[in-house]
């Protein structure tokens, strides 16, 4: 099987996330039920660190564990990724010493240099461009809870940022529509989402307009990590771009609220929206574990029969 990465939402086609949805709710299920399922024993993940970080390093770590293999954790502070060695040389002998290579870092294009020169599997865990763990288990938390996301609106609200550039990749490939509304001056950038037809997003500058008839109300912080130079200045932008129960309620009765945490109450969501009924922020939180489980497995063993 020759080496796939998930470097980008867009690196797997419909089928592929179809497979991987129905090995994380088999793997959740094995997980719930105390069954040991250890498919990757003999495997080591190697977890590189640039930014800071609970759910991501929590998920993986756990997840590998769980399945039977060695998690390794490095950070740059104390490798010599944070002294200077090329992103291509450490590609090169991490990926000979392990099996699969998680990365959470700035700039993408950091990732892209390291996968092009690795020998195993490297995962994206977050780049400033794009987090497509997380859109997968927002879209298997859709799934569990209201079934497929095929024809649905999202609506985010906030930054155009990482997790807003993922949700419109995985709009294209799964075929749904996302309303996107962010303050001025905090748009998208055209770059990041090439490949996105205009039949799969919509922009509105009320934000309450682009969350009517919304399936999934969806936003994160306002300070995304590497621009807190910037926050006094997008807490002022921002301040009508708060999720709050008005928009909640001009949303479709049925509609979910997520979030990626960690969560700013009162600034990009209120309490009531968060800690309400409509939020499934937990589950959400969870399901990291989940699909970086079936994730690791599919890249590590390709198609499993039954």
């Amino acid at each position: 099987m020759p080496i796939k990465h998930f470097l980008q939402f867009k690196d797997f086609t419909r089928e592929e996330f179809e497979y991987v949805f129905e090995r994380t709710r088999w793997i959740k299920n094995q997980f719930k039920s105390y069954q040991k399922y250890w498919p990757l024993s003999d495997r080591t993940l190697v977890m590189i660190f640039e930014k800071a970080s609970t759910r991501t390093r929590l998920s993986f770590e756990a997840g590998m564990h769980q399945l039977g293999g060695a998690a390794i954790y490095l950070n740059t502070r104390d490798s010599q990724l944070g002294r200077g060695e090329p992103v291509e040389d450490a590609a090169q002998v991490i990926s000979r010493m392990s099996d699969i290579v998680m990365i959470r870092t700035f700039e993408q294009d950091i990732i892209e240099r390291f996968a092009a020169n690795s020998r195993v599997p490297v995962i994206n865990g977050l780049t400033n461009e794009y987090h497509p763990c997380q859109i997968l288990a927002d879209i298997f938390t859709y799934i569990e809870h209201r079934g497929c996301i095929q024809g649905k609106t999202v609506a985010w609200v906030g930054d155009a940022n990482n997790m807003c550039n993922t949700w419109l990749q995985a709009a294209q490939v799964l075929d749904f529509r996302v309303h996107v509304s962010t303050p001025p001056g905090y748009e998208l950038q055209p770059e990041l989402i090439e490949g996105v037809d205009a039949g799969h997003f919509k922009i509105f500058a009320d934000p309450m307009d682009a969350c009517r008839g919304a399936d999934l109300v969806t936003t994160d912080v306002w300070t995304s990590m590497g621009f807190e130079a910037e926050n006094e200045a997008r807490i002022k932008a921002f301040a009508d771009w708060c999720v709050d129960v008005e928009m909640m309620q001009v949303a479709n009765p049925q509609a979910v609220f997520m979030h990626c945490l960690p969560a700013h109450r009162d600034e990009e969501v209120t309490a009531e929206v968060i800690d309400g009924p409509q939020s499934v922020v937990w589950d959400e939180a969870e399901n990291r574990l989940h699909v970086q489980k079936a994730l690791m497995e599919y890249l590590l063993l390709g198609r499993i029969n039954g």
